[in-house]
């Protein structure tokens, strides 16, 4: 079926599409079954992906990247998440909110001591921002770190650190100066500095083949040259960043919703219920037609939002938008789907179950629909 969406993408997008399909169905999605039960994904998946040049699709070619526009790495995303997993899209995918502000603001030498070897599939890095105390209100991050000469000596904790069990380092969000945002800065803290640990993997809800970690700074000893940008100019870089994290989500959340729609689809044409397949009864063709109306509305609303911000608009309040949005439809979808699927719907062996468990994060994840509402409305009343 044509999707009013694909008309905003040009002839290569939609051959990068199917290139990327074909190699997640091939060499990922028989294995996303295994790696979600083991709740971990062997390390060979970054050099697989880096190998086909899939992990730099909008970093610049001279930093070793695609030089692809921003539609590259939305596709990226949703067809990750095609795999049936996406926590393994979120664990392959922490590289596209850890490397932007070294890609955007770092130096000669950060690039070419971080960013190509995460882009190759060699390293792994992550974002490290939430803390115990401190989450959405970014302001108040109390990890901190001292200048003492060339060094900064870091103390602090992170927590719900996408891919922090094993990043080889972590582009930090650290306090070098005074309270409020004026105060925050950027550090690369590599993991085998002395120091550094890893305080547990956290069990979670969903996203079981991604890795989520509490990690700890008892004094680490991170040189000056790791800071990206200005000192205590970290808040603005890090506000670049949450716009591309948040539709990122919302496309993530939109597949996820046309994958549940998929599985009940062919459910319900096989299982029959009083005399006839589920799909010849009213009520259910109601339940798909409402899905693929929402789905095809996120979509092509978050597609042409996608459109703008490569033509150079920051449209902050409906980048909130388009987050809520999608995942208010793609928690109903899903609900939905597990709903036609009956009993099986609660079964581990069918794809809308740990699609029900995955949805779960996105209300909270890259700011939570409360914080979206906040930016929404700060949008639309008088100043």
């Amino acid at each position: 079926m044509a999707r009013l969406a694909d008309h905003f993408l040009s002839e290569e997008h939609l051959i990068f599409r199917e290139q990327t399909r074909r190699f997640v169905q091939d060499k990922l999605a028989p294995h996303v079954d295994e790696w979600e039960e083991k709740k971990h994904f062997p390390g060979e998946v970054y050099q697989w992906l880096g190998d086909a040049g899939l992990l730099g699709v909008t970093a610049p070619e001279e930093m070793g990247g695609a030089g692809g526009d921003l539609f590259y790495a939305m596709i990226f995303a949703e067809e990750m998440c095609r795999s049936g997993s996406s926590g393994l899209a979120a664990g392959v995918g922490s590289l596209g909110i850890s490397l932007p502000p070294l890609i955007h603001h770092g130096t000669p030498e950060q690039v070419d001591k971080f960013v190509r070897p995460v882009l190759a599939g060699k390293k792994v890095s992550a974002l490290g921002v939430t803390e115990p105390g401190a989450g959405s209100d970014v302001a108040s991050i109390r990890t901190r770190a001292v200048r003492d000469g060339d060094h900064y000596i870091v103390n602090g904790a992170k927590s719900f650190i996408t891919s922090g069990t094993r990043a080889d380092f972590i582009t930090t969000v650290v306090r070098t100066g005074g309270e409020g945002f004026g105060g925050i800065s950027l550090l690369v803290i590599e993991s085998n500095r002395d120091g550094f640990s890893v305080a547990r993997n956290m069990p979670k809800m969903g996203w079981h083949a991604s890795d989520t970690a509490e990690l700890a700074f008892d004094n680490v000893r991170v040189p000056v040259e790791n800071l990206i940008g200005s000192e205590n100019g970290g808040f603005y870089l890090l506000m670049e960043n949450f716009a591309s994290e948040r539709l990122s989500l919302a496309f993530m959340a939109v597949e996820m919703a046309q994958l549940a729609f998929e599985e009940s689809m062919k459910y319900v044409q096989d299982r029959r219920a009083f005399g006839k397949t589920l799909a010849g009864h009213q009520v259910t063709r109601h339940k798909l037609a409402e899905m693929v109306a929402g789905i095809d509305l996120c979509r092509t609303y978050n597609y042409a939002l996608a459109a703008r911000i490569i033509a150079g608009d920051n449209p902050m309040m409906e980048v909130a938008i388009a987050k809520n949005k999608s995942v208010d439809m793609a928690s109903e979808v899903i609900d939905q789907a597990v709903q036609l699927h009956g009993g099986y719907g609660y079964m581990r062996e069918f794809l809308v179950e740990r699609l029900y468990r995955d949805i779960r994060l996105f209300p909270i994840g890259g700011g939570t629909r409360e914080v979206m509402n906040e930016i929404i409305s700060k949008m639309i009343l008088p100043r």
